[in-house]
C-alpha cells in the first residue's frame, strides 16, 4: 500500500510573484497567483520530495471585496467578507472555481481541469476542500448545472427550520452584527437572518463568529433536537451532487471542512454513494473532538482524521516545554488499534502556526524533529504545508491576518522563500533554504521508499528507558 504524502498549498500566494505585499493590498497591488503557475518543472520540484498528493486549497468559488461583475459574477457586500481576497472557506459557488485564479477568467474551470491533468502527469494526485458546514453569507450559484437546483433556492424563509430548507432562518429578524455593516447602497441586507455557520444562533453574531457565512441544514432542528433524516434531506441530495461533480472532474480525494459540525448520518450516506461512483476516492475529515474519531471513521466512513488535538498539540507542547516527550507514548496508547491506521499527521496547515515562527519553536531546524517523528511513528499519511520545507516564519502582516505565525489566507499577498523558488528554481533559494528542503526530501524518500518504514510496524521503547542514566524522558524519545 502507498504511503501518502500530502503537500499542501495555497494557489492564490503560491506563484505570485509580486513582492509589493502591501497590508490589505488590492489584487491589481499585490497580485495573485494562478492555476498555470503550477508548471510542469514546478510539479516535478513539488514530486521530488516524494509527495503523492497535492492539497490545493481555496479553489472552489468563495466570497471576495475584489469585483468580478464584468464576467457575470455577482460582486460581494465587503462588509461579510474577511478581508480583501476572503476566505476560501465562505464559499460562494460550489460548482465554479476562483476567478482570482485563472489567467483568462472566463476559461477558469478550463485553467482547473488543465492544473488537475498536469498534476496526474506529474505522478500526483489532486485534493481540493469541500466545506459541508457553511457557506458565504450571500451565495450566489451561477453555475449550478441546468438539471439541479442552487442551494437555498426552494427555502421557505418563514420556517426556521424545515427539512427541505438549506439554511437555518430566524423569522422576523434582520441580520444585525455587533460591527459595522454599511449604510445606504452599501448596507449589507438579509432579512430574515440567517443562523451563522458557526451554530451561532442570533442575527447579532460577534467579529469573533464565523460572520461571513450561514449554517447549512442536514435535517437536525437544533431547537428540539429532533432529526428529519428520512426522507433524506434536500441538503444531504445536493451534497451529494457537488462532490460527484468534483469526482468527475477528476479530483482524487476531499478535505472536508469541519467535517464533525455535520451529522455523522449524513457522511455514512454520503460517501457510501460517492465510492460507488469513484471506489478509490478519499475522505479526510477535520474533526477535533478525539470522543467522535470512532464514529466518523468506523461509522461516517472516512478514510482518514486530522491529528490535532492528538499528535500535533503533543509535539508543540513537547517541544514548548509544557509537556514531557513521554506524552507521545500517551499519544498513541489513546488511539487505539482501532484508529492507529486512520490518521492524518502534520507540524503545519493554513490554520497553525509556522513552526519556524517565533510564536512556535522560532526555527526551522530546531523543528524538523517534530516532522520527522510525525512521519515515522507510523504508517498514516503525513503533510507538510508549502514553505514548510524551506524554513517559512510566517511573521508579515498581511492585512486581515496580522502577524500571527501564520500564513494569510484572507489576504493578497507573497512569500519571499516561495518567490525565490517560482522565479528561480531550487538554485534561488539560500543556502539554509537548501539544506532545510534537502532534509525534508532524504526523510520524505525513507518514508515512502524504505519498506521497514513505509510498510513496518512500530515499537515504542520508551518504557525501557525510564531508569536508564543520562536518559532524559521529558525531552528525549
Amino acid at each position: 500500500m502507498e504511503r501518502i504524502v500530502i503537500y499542501q498549498v495555497l494557489p492564490r500566494l503560491f506563484g505570485n510573484t509580486n513582492a509589493t505585499c502591501k497590508p490589505s493590498g488590492t489584487i491589481e497591488e499585490n497580485g495573485c497567483g494562478k492555476f498555470a503557475d503550477f508548471t510542469d518543472a514546478i510539479l516535478k520540484s513539488i514530486k521530488e520530495l516524494s509527495v503523492t498528493h497535492i492539497w490545493y486549497t481555496g479553489i472552489i468559488e468563495h466570497a471576495t471585496a475584489t469585483d468580478y461583475s464584468q464576467y457575470g459574477i455577482t460582486p460581494d457586500n465587503k462588509y461579510v467578507v474577511k478581508g480583501i481576497a476572503g476566505s476560501p472557506y465562505a464559499i460562494k459557488d460550489y460548482y465554479d472555481v476562483d476567478p482570482d485564479l485563472a489567467k483568462d477568467v472566463p476559461s477558469r474551470m478550463q485553467e482547473f481541469e488543465q492544473l488537475i491533468a498536469r498534476t496526474h502527469a506529474a505522478g500526483m494526485k489532486v485534493i481540493i476542500d469541500f466545506v459541508p458546514n457553511h457557506v458565504a453569507r450571500r451565495y450566489d450559484s451561477d453555475s449550478t448545472p441546468a438539471n439541479l437546483r442552487p442551494i437555498g433556492a426552494d427555502d421557505n424563509p418563514k420556517q426556521q427550520f424545515s427539512s427541505t430548507n438549506n439554511f437555518y432562518y430566524l423569522p422576523g429578524t434582520k441580520f444585525a452584527p455587533t460591527f459595522y455593516i454599511g449604510e445606504g447602497k452599501t448596507h449589507y441586507n438579509e432579512s430574515p437572518a440567517k443562523v451563522t455557520g458557526n451554530d451561532c444562533f442570533t442575527p447579532s453574531p460577534s467579529v469573533n463568529d464565523w460572520y461571513e457565512t450561514v449554517k447549512l441544514n442536514y435535517g437536525i432542528d437544533y431547537m428540539s433536537g429532533a432529526k428529519h433524516f428520512y426522507p433524506y434531506p434536500d441538503t444531504w441530495i445536493k451534497m451529494r451532487d457537488i462532490l460527484l461533480y468534483w469526482a468527475s472532474k477528476g479530483v482524487d480525494a476531499f478535505r472536508c471542512d469541519m467535517a464533525e459540525m455535520v451529522p455523522v448520518e449524513f457522511w455514512q450516506w454520503c460517501i457510501a454513494e460517492v465510492k460507488k461512483a469513484y471506489p478509490d476516492i478519499l475522505f479526510i475529515a477535520e474533526v477535533y473532538n478525539p470522543l467522535l474519531y470512532k464514529s466518523y471513521t468506523k461509522t461516517g466512513g472516512f478514510d482518514y482524521l486530522y491529528d490535532k488535538v492528538g499528535l500535533y498539540d503533543t509535539l508543540r507542547a513537547v517541544l514548548t516545554g509544557m509537556r514531557s516527550a513521554e506524552a507521545i507514548t500517551w499519544w498513541w496508547q489513546s488511539l487505539g488499534d482501532e484508529l492507529k491506521d486512520n490518521m492524518l499527521h502534520f507540524t503545519e496547515n493554513h490554520d497553525e502556526q509556522r513552526m519556524a515562527s517565533q510564536q512556535f519553536a522560532g526555527d526551522a531546524q530546531r523543528a524538523f524533529p517534530l516532522f520527522a517523528l510525525s512521519a515515522l511513528v507510523d504508517k498514516c499519511p503525513v503533510m507538510l504545508y508549502f514553505g514548510q520545507e524551506l524554513g517559512e516564519k510566517g511573521a508579515d502582516a498581511e492585512g486581515f491576518s496580522g502577524a500571527d505565525g501564520r500564513t494569510t489566507i484572507f489576504d493578497y499577498w507573497s512569500l519571499a522563500t516561495i518567490r525565490r523558488w517560482v522565479t528561480k528554481g531550487i538554485k534561488g533559494l539560500t543556502p539554509k533554504e537548501k539544506a532545510l528542503r534537502n532534509r525534508y526530501k532524504k526523510l520524505l524518500s525513507a518514508v515512502t521508499g524504505e519498506n521497514g518504514i513505509s510498510q513496518g510496524e512500530f515499537f515504542d521503547m520508551m518504557y525501557a528507558n525510564y531508569n536508564l542514566h543520562g536518559f532524559d524522558i521529558s525531552r528525549n524519545y
